[in-house]
């Protein structure tokens, strides 16, 4: 068991203290900057969107897998994105009994109001930080990120390439 410092304990706690402050002030931005859709859309069915214009066009259970979600939420969830014209079903081209799901011209568009959003916003907040403050954020982030992902693997983002065939839907 690693052994730390009384000093090393409590930065960790006031640091734990601080993210779950932020990540609490996240989640309320999130819900109140969300590009809000059309009826019937779930504004978690945007993490759907998303991911498909990260990574690519995917197959419903390889969604399911990447989002932590059951494929039936992710079913239900894809069909009003597809209803809206937001993801469309495309045949899978290693498979012709599957099929993926893949963002409309639409799709993108709503994703990159919704990120140039984020951005204008972030920007915001940030205005009165030196540019040198605002890069020794991003890179702390990324490296907090990083150690996290490198001591909890289980934590890492999976990646959402194509699945092989034989995948399961």
């Amino acid at each position: 068991m690693d052994h730390h410092t009384n000093a090393e304990l409590d930065t960790a706690e006031e640091l734990g203290a601080q993210l779950t402050r932020l990540v609490r002030l996240v989640h309320r931005a999130k819900s109140r900057f969300t590009k809000k859709g059309p009826d019937g859309i779930e504004q978690s069915a945007y993490a759907i969107l998303f991911r498909l214009i990260q990574d690519g066009p995917q197959r419903t259970g390889r969604l399911a897998e990447a989002l932590h979600s059951e494929i039936s939420t992710i079913s239900r969830q894809s069909n009003a994105l597809v209803q809206h014209g937001l993801v469309e079903r495309q045949a899978d081209p290693d498979d012709g009994r599957a099929s993926l799901l893949a963002p409309t011209a639409e799709g993108q568009r709503i994703f990159r109001e919704a990120h140039d959003q984020r951005a204008r916003w972030l920007a915001e907040v940030l205005a009165d930080w030196s540019q040198a403050d605002r890069q020794a954020l991003t890179s702390l982030f990324a490296r907090l990120n990083t150690d996290i992902e490198a001591r909890t693997p289980s934590l890492a983002e999976p990646t959402c390439a194509p699945q092989a065939k034989g995948g399961h839907e």
